[in-house]
């Protein structure tokens, strides 16, 4: 029944096997990837024509996570996986990115990849498996695809870097100090595709080190796809580029000196505007055959690729005047808002970003359900791009993928220097309004969120800035790194390179291209002009704020303290009635850990002071020697029982009250009155001994030999 074609390596202290033929064998590509004990199942389908008028390159990946494949069962409501995860989102687009630019120039085909995560053994992260399984399915579908490629994640600890560590080490780099990289590098056999990562401050050359290292690791990756391909690959499917040279000729010489002058204009908006203009004067001298090819929107393309990409690569100045390295002015504002906790302006030439930073308590963490366990993230980055940014009417929805790979970029790029949650136990939400926008909106926010940090009052360990970088390479090699890069250069260039960092390294990198790779060389060019773009960029933000401001007095105030484990049951009580009652008389929030841990916060100094007050007495040990102030709760023939310490109670004996004889307790002393006494210890039962007649009375202070003699 099942024609089966299996291949297998080691690779790292795993291994490696790819199978197809078992399992939909409907689809036009379908394999079966395991590393170690996790599997994920990659399937391809593609359309054998493209629509008619089609005009972009219609590839949707999907990838799915399968809770049954961590043995578990969804939380919520409905029990059922529902609308992708945020990682489930960012593996889609891992996926995506580096095989996109390796379909054939002109195929528009609809082309679906969907990988399933089936088995997880918690060690081995799914998303390298299933980047894996998406190029051996391609490969093997008779796809016009040019892979195919491989992923790998890269660590780095005591200067060692290391292959595809455990889910666990890399599950928070935080909490890990001995782990400094979670980095993800794609590509083919001869070249890098795509790579993304967040740091602790590596150098440029350590994160070159790892993408080279990363890149040797893939190698064999791909040599095993290719010899599963040579057994059962699929007859390629018939597809000849589409030929639009006479179409392309054509509109050059009939508007490629109108569009040359559009280009020359420098405001965004003006440029815009002109090369909408030429586009329908172009068309306006074409036959009605030319206006009805498909390939009319590649025609417009290459035309305008052309004259943006001769300009710089010819030396000359790009189109908004700067030089290769120059980046565009910068404004940054702090404070720019009265009511938040913080707040930030930053403008770099059209791209400008809003951002805001809210603090929160233990309370506002957000929950995480992954397939390797739920976990708690004290930092969110929100990241939106509205339509009005870049001039436009369009329709607002919930976050889109972009607007999701591009937050979880910028808070790779903060994370690093936040600082530890045992110094600033704040849940910290940074939320980023791209208000303008004309390329490198992400690393906009990288900026913005850090001065706004700082402007709440958080300790950052360093300013982080971000710059964009691009590549015009052409044929006969020749290439031009350019520096914060605008939105036309990123759409018509060969390569989106983002980094952030301190001054004393990187933080987070971001590669994609559209190119069949890229160089060692070319890349450690544009991780050292990027270095020289990301200093300047701290220098102007300096301008505006180097260190974390005041604390904002909107911001609620937490105090930690931390409790024996034993004594969390205490301070909770039964159902929780203890810590009810100490939120209600305190009026501050109170948030326990199982670690004994626990957070108070409020507005109110005071508020915080109480609740502290209330639980120290309930975990705290009464000391031997020491005199406190308590309150006489019952009297018996042979004493009185006083409530000095929490609810602690204790026995003055008659004889420990004053220093003569008493008939009764009951001459001196009444239930409720408040007195001082000093605790002698505690007798072989437990039971607590105290004395009056050793402390005096009307000052608290323990009396003298001459007192107690008289």
């Amino acid at each position: 029944m099942f024609n089966v074609t299996k291949k297998s390596m080691q690779w790292g202290d795993e291994t490696l096997t790819l199978e197809t033929g078992k399992v939909a064998r409907q689809a036009d590509g379908s394999v079966v990837a395991t590393l170690g004990e996790t599997s994920v199942m990659a399937n391809v389908t593609f359309a054998k024509q493209a629509k008619e008028g089609q005009d972009f390159f219609p590839l949707t990946v999907h990838y799915q996570e399968k809770y049954y494949a961590a043995g578990k069962v969804p939380g919520g409501f409905f029990k059922r996986e529902a609308r992708p995860t945020e990682k489930e989102t960012l593996t889609a687009r891992l996926i995506d990115r580096p095989i996109r630019p390796l379909f054939v120039p002109g195929f528009k085909n609809e082309v679906l990849v969907m990988c399933t995560v089936l088995s997880h053994d918690l060690v081995n992260d799914p998303d390298i498996v299933a980047m894996i399984a998406a190029s051996a399915a391609l490969t093997i579908s008779g796809a016009p695809f040019m892979g195919p490629i491989a992923g790998c994640r890269v660590g780095y600890v005591d200067g060692e870097y290391v292959l595809n560590p455990d889910v666990e080490d890399m599950s928070n780099l935080r909490a890990n100090p001995d782990q400094r990289l979670d980095l993800v590098v794609a590509g083919t056999h001869d070249a890098v595709m795509m790579v993304e990562s967040e740091a602790y401050e590596l150098s440029e050359a350590e994160m070159l080190g790892a993408v080279n290292f990363a890149h040797e690791q893939i190698k064999p990756v791909t040599d095993l796809i290719v010899s599963l391909a040579e057994e059962c690959a699929k007859e390629p499917f018939d597809f000849t580029p589409p030929d639009y040279s006479a179409l392309y000729e054509r509109v050059k010489s009939v508007g490629e000196e109108q569009m040359r002058a559009a280009f020359a204009i420098r405001d965004k908006q003006e440029r815009t505007t002109a090369i909408s203009a030429a586009r329908e004067a172009i068309r306006a001298q074409l036959t009605e055959e030319e206006l009805e090819d498909a390939n009319l929107g590649s025609a417009f393309k290459k035309l305008e690729s052309s004259i943006l990409r001769g300009d710089i690569i010819s030396g000359g100045a790009r189109i908004d005047g700067r030089d290769t390295e120059t980046v565009r002015p910068i404004e940054s504002e702090v404070s720019f808002l009265p009511r938040t906790h913080g707040s930030a302006l930053f403008t770099r030439g059209e791209t400008q970003a809003l951002v805001v930073t809210t603090l929160g308590t233990g309370e506002d963490e957000q929950i995480i359900d992954a397939l390797h366990g739920n976990f708690r993230s004290n930092f969110l980055l929100h990241y939106n791009f509205p339509p009005y940014s870049v001039g436009e009417a369009g329709r607002v929805g919930p976050p889109g993928r972009r607007e999701i790979g591009h937050g979880k970029l910028a808070w790779r790029a903060l994370q690093a220097v936040l600082p530890p949650a045992t110094e600033f136990p704040y849940t910290i939400r940074v939320v980023s309004e791209i208000t303008e926008s004309n390329g490198s909106s992400s690393m906009a926010s990288v900026c913005g969120g850090s001065l706004s940090m700082m402007d709440a009052g958080v300790p950052l360990k360093a300013p982080v800035a971000g710059v964009a970088m691009g590549l015009i390479l052409e044929d006969d090699g020749r290439y031009a790194v350019l520096t914060d890069i605008l939105g036309d250069e990123d759409h018509l260039g060969d390569m989106d390179f983002k980094v952030a960092g301190t001054e004393n390294g990187i933080t987070s990198l971001q590669m994609d291209i559209k190119v069949a790779g890229i160089t060692s060389e070319i890349m450690e060019k544009a991780l050292d002009q990027a270095k020289r773009g990301r200093m300047h960029i701290l220098s102007e933000m300096g301008n505006a704020l180097t260190e974390a401001g005041e604390f904002s007095v909107h911001a609620p105030r937490i105090e930690t303290m931390t409790v024996p484990q034993d004594k969390i049951r205490e301070v909770i009580g039964s159902g929780g009635k203890v810590i009810r009652e100490i939120v209600e008389v305190s009026g501050a929030k109170v948030d326990i850990n199982d670690d004994g841990v626990i957070k108070i916060a409020s507005p109110n100094g005071e508020a915080i002071q109480k609740a502290y007050d209330m639980i120290y007495s309930i975990v705290a040990e009464p000391e031997e020697g020491k005199v406190y102030k308590g309150k006489v709760v019952k009297i018996v023939d042979f004493g009185a029982f006083v409530n000095f310490f929490g609810k602690r109670d204790g026995l003055v004996h008659v004889s420990q009250i004053e220093n003569r004889r008493l008939n009764h307790p009951s001459d001196v002393l009444k239930e409720g009155q408040e007195v001082w006494v000093k605790l002698l210890g505690f007798d072989d039962r437990g039971k607590v001994r105290l004395s009056m007649k050793v402390v005096n009375q009307e000052t608290g202070e323990e009396a003298t030999k001459e007192d107690a003699a008289e």
